[in-house]
């Protein structure tokens, strides 16, 4: 090639001429990738998702009534609530063992339990936070529910006490729930208290041999004796109010000494992974509103109960020094 022709080609022909003239300007390619970089980085970021704030509940309240508190909650706070339900045959008590198992590595936030049994258990075996671990809120009540087209339409007489569910006329047509689990339970050992060891050890035996249909939770029991299968059930008064909007012919007795109030309990769990989400969802599922919400759904009766109400009031600290002994008997009597 002619050096004419080398000259006609100018310095942009020229590799070494090239890389010698963009070398003495660098800084402007410097500036213009950091320009482009701040330009795009807005529209890179929005595809990755915020880690936002969330809390695990493991909650024994019904589904139906506690999602959509915790929806709400959702989207009053913005904090996602991871929640795990349990089956209605073992109520509580499923998530309850979850949580002692869980203690030396809590995956749990938040416990809302329906009864007041398993909740003190869990609290005295150190399962919630040392201070404010736990509160009680609103209330519901064990109940006798009867079939209205048999018991209350005077084709059988209504019963008095439980007491009387021994009693021949009642052979095949009680229902109750598993005696070791939910309310039940609970509803058991405080009888246990009630009555005195052997006169409770007495009925129980009475109970069992009166042939019951011993079933997979009280919602269980209403269908039960909403269908004729049986005639009378022991179950809790929001499992009435959900047969009724079923339709179904069932009532139940007035409360007495014999039954037992039943309030919804929450605790922070001790060592919870997300303790400041968990602390905003303790406060508020203990909000009027939110208890107003429960009774107005029929899930839970009042948000305080009457002081003169007529029930059993256990002693907790003895029930539960006798739980052991108590489940024992009980599994000896009705799993055969």
């Amino acid at each position: 090639m002619s050096n004419d022709s080398k000259k006609d080609r100018g310095w942009l022909g020229d590799d070494f001429a090239l890389r010698e003239v963009l070398g003495h300007f660098w800084w402007v390619a410097l500036i213009a990738i950091t320009l482009l970089v701040a330009l795009l980085l807005p529209s890179i970021s929005c595809f990755k998702r915020p880690s936002g704030a969330e809390v695990v509940i493991y909650a024994a309240q019904d589904q139906v009534y506690a999602e959509p508190i915790l929806r709400d909650f959702e989207r009053a706070t913005g904090i996602k609530v991871k929640a795990v339900y349990d089956s209605e045959a073992v109520k509580t008590v499923g998530l309850a063992n979850r949580l002692l198992a869980e203690r030396s590595h809590p995956r749990c936030d938040l416990f809302w339990g329906n009864e007041e049994m398993r909740t003190r258990q869990l609290a005295a075996q150190s399962v919630f936070r040392e201070t404010n671990g736990w509160a009680a809120f609103g209330y519901r009540s064990r109940r006798i529910v009867v079939n209205t087209n048999f018991v209350a339409a005077g084709r059988m007489p209504v019963p008095t006490s439980l007491l009387e569910l021994t009693n021949d006329i009642w052979r095949g047509k009680v229902a109750l729930g598993f005696p070791q689990f939910g309310t039940t339970a609970t509803h058991f050992h405080a009888l246990k208290q009630l009555w005195g060891e052997q006169g409770w050890l007495a009925w129980c035996r009475a109970l069992a041999a009166n042939r019951p249909f011993v079933v997979d939770g009280n919602s269980v029991v209403v269908k039960f004796v909403g269908r004729g299968e049986a005639w009378i059930g022991l179950t809790d008064s929001d499992d009435v109010f959900a047969g009724q909007r079923e339709g179904l012919p069932v009532g139940m007795l007035p409360i007495n000494e014999e039954q037992l109030l039943i309030p919804n309990t929450v605790g922070v769990i001790r060592g919870a992974p997300n303790p400041d989400p968990a602390q905003k969802l303790f406060e508020y599922l203990q909000r009027r509103e939110v208890v107003d919400r429960l009774v107005a759904a029929k899930a839970l009766e009042g948000a305080i109960p009457k002081a003169d109400a007529t029930a059993i009031r256990p002693d907790w600290d003895a029930l539960l020094r006798d739980l052991e002994t108590t489940i024992k008997q009980l599994n000896e009597i009705f799993l055969r």
